[in-house]
């Protein structure tokens, strides 16, 4: 059934110009009449459609600035190739036309952002991954509204959308901790500052323990690719002796991860019963791997959206003085087969 008004006031049980002051703020009215107007309006999806018409007309063009390595046919990024799906997905729900503009390698260069501004006429941007400060703030000076997805802006130059990257990773490593893993490696790579923030909260948690951090606990590979991880496990078993003493490592991507989970099979290390494993992002090649990976869920799908909602509000404000903001989105523990309690 199509909702309307008419369907409203009924199941709230009100006039029907009731139902129209009380979503139009035209008229005051008791807190148990607005309550009641408003559930039903909400049971019957039409806040949900009446926020998508508003969003619709106000955002009809978008500038999408990516750089080249997170571009679908890149398969090595799948974490940011997940995201930007869920970006076009959203878009095509509402409407949204998607003007890209590629950048070179890992980067967006500004000179392009500013012709494709002077040929298109977008309402909004998302800078996807680039958080250069030189970027952030040449972008903050443009007359549209602009967000940057799966970055870091200290200056908040710009609205941002990013995984709650420190208490996740917070929480991976206090689940290691918990289950008696004392010595516990972190393997990262040097990455921009949402990857260092993992690092935070995987020292973070032996704070919280008030537990010494291990000696070399930092394991830093190459980057993120997966060979790079299977190579750095490689030295540490050929060079170090072993793992550092080490019965668990907290990856900083699934990527890692994966590379881990390869080397130590081929060299006959078992996983999780001689050394555990968590990874952070939750791409589906972990839930494919043997055996499946533990690790951070990262809610990629809800990207897309809460951008997109991100440039609709800094729109309809219309306000030149209005602050940024800055949306963590949360992220949950996916237990699955390569950790185990130390003892037990």
């Amino acid at each position: 059934m199509k909702a309307g008004i008419k369907e409203i006031a009924q199941q709230a049980g009100v006039a029907i110009s009731t139902v129209s002051h009380v979503l139009n703020g035209t008229a005051p009215f008791s807190k148990d009449v607005r309550d009641r107007v408003i559930r039903a309006a909400r049971q019957l999806g039409y806040l949900e459609k009446r926020r998508v018409r508003a969003s619709i007309s106000a955002l009809s063009d978008l500038l999408l600035a990516i750089p080249e390595d997170a571009t679908p046919q890149i398969d090595t990024n799948l974490f940011t190739v997940a995201i930007l799906n869920s970006l076009r997905q959203e878009c095509d729900r509402r409407s949204i036309r998607v003007i890209p503009v590629v950048g070179v390698g890992r980067t967006v260069q500004i000179s392009a952002i500013r012709e494709t501004l002077r040929t298109e006429t977008p309402q909004g941007l998302v800078l996807f991954t680039d958080d250069r400060p030189d970027l952030l703030q040449a972008i903050g000076g443009l007359d549209v509204a602009a967000v940057l997805v799966n970055g870091e802006d200290p200056s908040m130059s710009v609205d941002t959308v990013v995984p709650a990257n420190r208490f996740a990773a917070l929480e991976a490593t206090r689940h290691l901790l918990q289950l008696g893993h004392r010595h516990v490696l972190h393997m990262t790579w040097d990455g921009r500052q949402t990857i260092r923030h993992r690092q935070d909260g995987f020292l973070d948690a032996f704070r919280e323990f008030n537990l010494p951090i291990p000696e070399d606990a930092i394991v830093r590979a190459a980057s993120f690719e997966p060979e790079h991880a299977e190579a750095e496990v490689d030295r540490l078993l050929d060079r170090d002796g072993g793992l550092r003493g080490a019965t668990a490592i907290f990856c900083a991507s699934d990527n890692l991860a994966l590379g881990a989970l390869r080397a130590f099979e081929r060299r006959g290390v078992k996983v999780p019963d001689d050394v555990s494993i968590i990874g952070f992002d939750d791409i589906m090649l972990g839930e494919l791997s043997r055996p499946p990976l533990t690790t951070v869920h990262v809610p990629l799908d809800q990207f897309g959206a809460i951008a997109l909602n991100l440039i609709e509000l800094h729109i309809l404000a219309n306000n030149p003085a209005r602050a940024a903001l800055k949306v963590e989105i949360g992220c949950r523990l996916i237990q699955r087969a390569t950790v185990r309690p130390l003892s037990g």
